[in-house]
């Protein structure tokens, strides 16, 4: 992960993910589970398990023997073991997966490959560690559009910026057909497209910028890098394109989310 900008930005604790992106993570490993076909009797691998949303649902599904998880960051592991007990939770990167052929039944990755350094490595991988017949599937947010938390954010750094580095025009897979591309050129077959809709809750604008001071994924490291009067405009901007008011508010995240098949 460490070969894209903000990556080297996960190695932080699980609960400052959360205040973050957690709130989102959480209701989408439901919908990505379903829309993979996770079903009881399955062997599955989280991909990319950051501190265990995905892998508390798979471990919630089909138990905890059933489902294995890997991440390069080791606090976003330790915590992932802390919330899912038992689970076989190990050190690793999607390129390069710690695990042997045809183990699983479906490997997943969500939130993931707009952070590998070689995606067609890390879908090859997944590939590879699923059985004949078995699913292949990712999920990455709608940044150009339909993820409103971080679309908001960047218009108004650009805005203030024309060089901030908006995860619209940086970031892969977000965009639809970019992973049934990667997935088709990795040999899966029996392609299925579809987008993700969440929602996530915030008590006032000062608990959505609480997560951006936490320094995480690009616009957490872009925020705290400005100088203070910068981020103080920043904000202000945010702010007034939200336009929510003092009381809590709801902003909605679509995911694009494709699902593949090995060859049997």
């Amino acid at each position: 992960m460490d070969g894209v900008e903000g990556a080297r930005t996960f190695q932080t604790s699980g609960s400052a993910y959360d205040r973050f992106m957690g709130r989102y993570s959480m209701p989408l490993a439901c919908r990505f589970a379903d829309a993979a076909g996770v079903a009881a009797d399955q062997r599955v691998l989280d991909v990319g398990c950051g501190p265990g949303a995905l892998t508390t649902v798979l471990a919630d599904r089909l138990g905890v023997a059933a489902v294995s998880a890997c991440d390069p960051s080791p606090p976003f592991l330790d915590e992932c073991r802390t919330r899912v007990p038992g689970v076989d939770a190990r050190p690793g990167r999607a390129e390069q997966l710690p695990y042997g052929d045809e183990e699983f039944d479906a490997a997943l990755a969500q939130l993931v490959l707009h952070f590998v350094s070689d995606p067609p490595a890390a879908a090859a991988e997944m590939r590879r560690v699923v059985r004949p017949g078995g699913a292949v599937a990712a999920c990455v947010w709608d940044f150009a559009g339909e993820m409103e938390m971080l679309r908001n954010f960047w218009d108004a750094a650009q805005a203030l910026d024309p060089d901030a580095p908006d995860e619209g025009r940086v970031m892969r897979f977000g965009k639809p057909g970019e992973i049934v591309e990667l997935f088709e050129a990795a040999g899966l077959v029996d392609l299925v497209e579809s987008g993700l809709g969440v929602s996530a809750l915030y008590t006032g604008f000062e608990d959505l910028w609480t997560g951006f001071m936490e320094g995480i994924g690009p616009a957490g490291s872009y925020t705290v890098a400005l100088p203070e009067d910068h981020r103080q405009r920043l904000r202000a901007e945010v702010e007034r394109r939200l336009d929510v008011g003092n009381g809590p508010f709801e902003l909605a995240a679509v995911a694009r989310c494709a699902v593949g098949r090995v060859l049997r």
